[in-house]
């Protein structure tokens, strides 16, 4: 009796800390109350979000040389800068380039992004380029909501920003995760139990990474194309 309170008490003690610390700072890892509230391209594009989770990075390289890193992404080309170990075990077939790339700087509207292998999970892991603003934002859509947004409507699905603020001759990055309208009790838990912990793990590390490498020789970065 005396043990299963204190289980209790443990217990109640890990998930507040959980709900009140622990998840409040990784939604939001990296992003002032004044990222989060502010209105970045590609948010009027999915207006009806049933949750936004925002982080950012300060680089202190110019938007150019982060642009050029930003605008590679894509497992058809330099991966995610993440862990691409993470991403290989569940068949994404990701490898990370470490380079700027010249036949990879172009990005336009419509262009597929893909997240895993078209091999893989019947070609469903992709993402839309909705948004192309060279040095300033991608926005990614679903595939079915890139067919809503065409149509001048507004899009129910997922919407991935990345926006670029310039600082002088620094970039602040905000990275921008809008979840799909209506979702059921169901997709609720799964997020919170397992797609908020790993989005986390994954984004920091690549924003981390894009940081070090604009960082490292911007100059280099814009040059290269």
């Amino acid at each position: 009796m005396y043990a299963a309170a204190i289980v209790t008490v443990i217990l109640a003690a890990l998930l507040f800390s959980y709900l009140y610390i622990i998840r409040p700072w990784h939604l939001h890892w990296g992003a002032t109350h004044l990222d989060r509230i502010a209105v970045l391209p590609g948010d009027a594009l999915s207006p009806y979000a049933s949750a936004v989770v925002t982080h950012a990075v300060n680089i202190d390289a110019p938007a150019e040389a982060v642009w050029r890193w930003i605008v590679q992404i894509g497992q058809d080309r330099c991966g995610f800068y993440s862990y691409s170990f993470l991403e290989n075990l569940i068949g994404c077939e990701m490898h990370n380039t470490f380079r700027i790339v010249p036949e990879w700087q172009q990005r336009s509207i419509g262009d597929t992004v893909w997240f895993g292998s078209p091999k893989r999970f019947g070609g469903r892991a992709r993402g839309i380029a909705a948004l192309v603003e060279p040095m300033r934002a991608l926005v990614l859509a679903t595939p079915s909501d890139w067919e809503l947004i065409r149509s001048g409507k507004d899009g129910l699905d997922t919407t991935w920003t990345f926006a670029l603020q310039r600082k002088g001759n620094t970039t602040r990055l905000i990275a921008r995760l809008r979840h799909a309208a209506n979702v059921t009790l169901w997709d609720r838990i799964i997020n919170f139990v397992f797609w908020e912990p790993a989005h986390f793990v994954m984004e920091r590390k690549m924003l981390a990474t894009i940081k070090k490498l604009a960082e490292a020789n911007p100059q280099v970065t814009l040059n290269a194309a």
